[in-house]
């Protein structure tokens, strides 16, 4: 998701731009602080903030354990109220160029409902770590639709292949990757505590 050097950024990257900076003061952290807690570089941070470059997943989701949301909340806070119906076309995708891994909020979080069903691709050979639970005790089903995926949680590593379902709450950190030899696709479902 990263924009070439003077190539203004998109809408939503704005925003999350703008909503991590809102965050941040809402805490009253500085960016020293706030790099101390997330292990993000207060550079990186700074251009984070100033929308001169968009975050990594691994970025977001160190983030996103700070500010104790899981990154489908932040990411709807960016976003305007969703619909009761998400129309394909509407739904929110967003992609980490770095990690090969794109990201698609199906059924967006909404005020009142506590699930939310994220689409995801991995490319061949790709990873993702999270390093935290965003919110400890987060209930997740993972539902392989296209290829397989290796999940580990809680230094357990499972084998996801197409069709099978892993379901866990999640109180530590996590890591998703595809061994191939084509990309893995696959449906979330999330459920706050």
């Amino acid at each position: 998701m990263r924009e070439p050097e003077g190539v203004k950024p998109t809408s939503v990257d704005a925003r999350l731009a703008a909503r991590l900076g809102e965050l941040r003061t809402e805490h009253g952290w500085s960016l020293d602080e706030l790099s101390r807690r997330s292990g993000v570089s207060r550079s990186t941070l700074s251009r984070l903030e100033r929308g001169e470059l968009s975050p990594t997943a691994a970025q977001l989701g160190r983030l996103c354990t700070v500010y104790e949301r899981t990154m489908s909340r932040l990411l709807t806070e960016v976003e305007a109220e969703p619909p009761q119906l998400v129309r394909a076309a509407r739904q929110p995708v967003w992609r980490d160029e770095a990690s090969g891994f794109l990201r698609r909020s199906v059924s967006p979080p909404h005020a009142g409902l506590r699930a939310e069903i994220i689409e995801g691709t991995l490319d061949a050979g790709a990873g993702i770590a999270y390093e935290q639970a965003p919110v400890p005790g987060l209930e997740q089903h993972i539902w392989v639709l296209e290829g397989t995926v290796e999940i580990t949680v809680e230094n357990t590593v499972h084998t996801v292949r197409e069709g099978d379902c892993l379901r866990f709450r999640l109180r530590g950190p996590s890591h998703f990757h595809c061994p191939g030899p084509g990309p893995v696709r696959y449906a979330v479902m999330v459920v706050l505590p």
